[in-house]
């Protein structure tokens, strides 16, 4: 068992959920249980999965929650398109968000892609 917080991609996420979550503040009231909750539960899932991952036994149970994490992370980008399209974020807010979970899904691929050599490697 692995401790989550000791992993940097985890808190490049947690550190991402929060920055979502205080640009979400200033979505539209009505947009409350559209674009900002799921906007806030995907980047609330990229954590949740990797530390979730990390409280599973052996690398290939892991390995399911990053690819988890990582199609949470993936939809987190549209939606960060679409608050930018529909105006509720400024261009600046969306660059930073979406360059920090650039970022992230960078660090995502080449820790899966990392246990999978390690799993190849320990079969042979």
């Amino acid at each position: 068992m692995k401790d989550f917080r000791d992993l940097q991609v985890w808190s490049n996420a947690h550190c991402l959920t929060m920055d979502v979550y205080r640009a979400t503040a200033t979505f539209p009231r009505e947009e409350l249980f559209g674009l900002t909750s799921q906007m806030r539960r995907c980047s609330v899932s990229i954590g949740t999965n990797i530390a979730e991952g990390c409280g599973k036994r052996g690398n290939s149970e892991f390995q399911r929650f990053l690819q988890i994490a990582a199609a949470s992370a993936s939809e987190l980008d549209y939606h960060l398109l679409l608050a930018r399209d529909l105006k509720f974020l400024g261009d600046g807010d969306y660059q930073k968000l979406a360059s920090d979970l650039l970022h992230l899904r960078k660090m995502l691929t080449a820790l899966i892609q990392k246990i999978e050599h390690e799993r190849l490697m320990a079969k042979c």
